[in-house]
């Protein structure tokens, strides 16, 4: 019996915390409300959690700790960072340390419940491979990914942690390789409706992506930049069977 999505609020402002949860509730989610860090944590011991709406200032623990504390565990919970600070600095380190997306405060309802719902239409398979895995392995410049798994293995076989945006992205540049990938393809293939033209989201996660595949030089050797088009997956994919 499949239980229902589960998203935990953390917000330490008893008004808005209650706020958002009555509207998630409305829309059909199951919804725990965390005052910090440490009501989250006694929640994702007991149970599953789909997705954590997570207040960057926070009393105590501040949010971007916690989305690194998220990010060192392999299920990896997928996590919405919301906050007043909505300048470009604090939105990008909010996605530097893991966070999935991003809305800054005062925030349209529905667009609180699209994102919501983007992030989990984009890491569902974390939790439900078992309904229809794929077995695709695709391996590039001795890296491989497996598709069922979401596990990414470096040429010395360690694993390395993605987020579910950097996966979503590495698998749209893996099964397109050698061709030029536009800013508005790469949006449309990792975050659909949700992006907006003005998405800078995207380009964090490229430089992420970039530095956990080693691919940090000036320039940069497997996600090229091309000049007035994009980007570009240089090595060569095999795609086999897990």
């Amino acid at each position: 019996m499949n239980q229902p999505t589960l998203i935990a609020v953390v917000e330490d402002d008893p008004e808005i915390r209650s706020l958002v949860g009555g509207l998630l509730s409305r829309e059909g989610f199951e919804v725990a409300l965390c005052s910090g860090g440490a009501e989250l944590d006694r929640v994702i011991e007991r149970r599953r959690v789909d997705l954590v709406v997570l207040d960057l200032m926070l009393a105590g623990e501040d949010g971007l700790s916690i989305c690194r504390r998220l990010r060192a565990d392999p299920s990896s919970t997928p996590v919405l960072m919301v906050t007043a600070k909505g300048n470009d600095l604090d939105r990008i380190i909010g996605l530097e340390v893991g966070a999935d997306d991003y809305l800054p405060k005062p925030f349209n309802p529905r667009e609180l419940t699209a994102r919501v719902r983007a992030i989990l239409r984009r890491t569902r398979d974390i939790h439900h491979v078992s309904s229809s895995p794929s077995s695709e392995v695709y391996r590039f410049a001795g890296w491989s990914l497996d598709a069922a798994s979401r596990e990414l293995l470096d040429p010395d076989g360690q694993p390395v942690g993605l987020t579910a945006g950097e996966y979503d992205l590495l698998l749209a540049l893996l099964t397109h390789p050698q061709r030029v990938l536009n800013r508005d393809q790469l949006l449309d293939w990792t975050r659909g409706r949700s992006a907006s033209p003005f998405d800078r989201t995207i380009d964090v996660q490229l430089s992420r992506l970039r530095r956990k595949l080693g691919d940090d030089g000036k320039p940069p050797t497997v996600i090229k930049t091309v000049r007035g088009g994009g980007y570009l997956f240089a090595p060569v994919v095999e795609r086999g069977r897990a």
